[in-house]
């Protein structure tokens, strides 16, 4: 899977389930600044990470982890 995938696979999550406008998707966008994402919204993420690309977020790895792009980096690096 490519970054291209990936980057697709949660920008369509992130729209479609938590309903965030795609135009709000920037690589700089932070997570929960910006997108608004909360504690409840990462447990659903966490469960569509591992369903779609069979890896666990573990809370820790997430703590560095402040905007999108740093987001889909620590995928892409859990899938490599």
């Amino acid at each position: 899977m490519n970054r291209t995938e990936i980057i697709e696979i949660i920008n369509n999550f992130l729209v479609e389930e938590l309903e965030i406008e795609e135009d709000k998707l920037k690589d700089s966008a932070l997570l929960k600044e910006d997108l608004k994402i909360d504690s409840l919204d990462f447990v659903d993420i966490a469960v569509i990470v591992e369903s779609h690309f069979k890896v666990k977020i573990k809370p820790e790895d997430m703590k560095g982890v402040k905007t999108l792009v740093q987001f889909y980096d620590y995928i892409e690096s859990k899938i490599q």
